[in-house]
């Protein structure tokens, strides 16, 4: 009596639940040779398209783990398995690994955007975090800067990525700035003379914006003038000294003293 009732039981069982197992198990491996599929279509979809090849292996391995994620819920779902149990065991290990990992998380996420966005790009040359120099090197969690005096920094992508960013190199022109200190007794129409043909006889120096001069303070103890000038990016420091040298020769060629001389 008690084996009739046990079969019993297990055939209505069997007839009740069966039906949603099997269906459960065939979405599921279904499923997962749809998600092989995809996972053939992004790596060649990724390979054409311009993404960092820093970024492809994440993004695939994000897409591919939310793929899996949703096929088990949702065969799950279908076996009509109560996940609550499991909803509130990955709520709670994803608020530890939060805690314990939001610094390396924030970094991640600084690379993720930096590769994404492009404020800078490789043998740019920045200024960020008190760091000059040429960058070198962008991964997921760092950035490496190399000075001009040769040093390697390194700087984790979540403190860059959150501060302000100088990118030197981005643009082809750059203006080179500087004031001389002058004496009241000069005059000022003869200086702006003088720097003017210094400028024109300075090699690399851009026409276009003309380059300016004027006073532009006036203090105490003398005035200030300011020497604006144009040139290309790369051309830029060895510009600058150039004119330096040749507006100093020009002005103490004239008798022209500035303090100190």
């Amino acid at each position: 009596m008690n084996l009739h009732k046990f079969y019993t039981q297990v055939s209505d069982w069997a007839i009740t639940h069966a039906p949603k197992y099997i269906l459960a198990a065939a979405f599921y491996f279904i499923g997962l040779w749809f998600i092989k599929l995809v996972k053939l279509k992004l790596r060649g979809h990724m390979s054409h398209r311009q993404i960092h090849s820093s970024l492809r292996p994440f993004f695939l391995s994000l897409s591919i783990t939310t793929m899996h994620i949703l096929l088990f819920v949702g065969a799950m779902e279908i076996a009509d398995v109560q996940l609550t149990i499991f909803n509130t065991v990955i709520g709670a290990l994803g608020i530890t690994a939060g805690l314990a990992l939001s610094g390396t998380l924030q970094n991640f996420a600084g690379g993720v955007f930096i590769l994404l966005l492009k404020p800078f790009t490789i043998d740019d040359n920045i200024i960020a975090q008190g760091v000059d120099g040429v960058v070198t090197s962008i991964q997921i969690f760092y950035t490496e800067i190399l000075t001009a005096d040769n040093k390697a920094v390194i700087i984790p992508n979540g403190k860059l990525f959150n501060e302000i960013i100088t990118n030197v190199t981005r643009e082809n022109k750059r203006r080179i700035d500087f004031e001389l200190k002058l004496g009241y007794v000069v005059e000022i129409e003869q200086v702006k003379v003088i720097i003017l043909a210094a400028i024109a006889k300075t090699p690399n120096v851009l026409p276009d914006p003309a380059p300016i001069t004027g006073i532009s303070a006036l203090e105490v103890d003398g005035l200030r003038v300011a020497v604006k000038v144009w040139t290309k990016t790369e051309q830029f420091s060895s510009t600058r000294f150039a004119l330096h040298e040749n507006i100093l020769k020009d002005l103490k060629s004239a008798s022209i003293k500035l303090p100190g001389m």
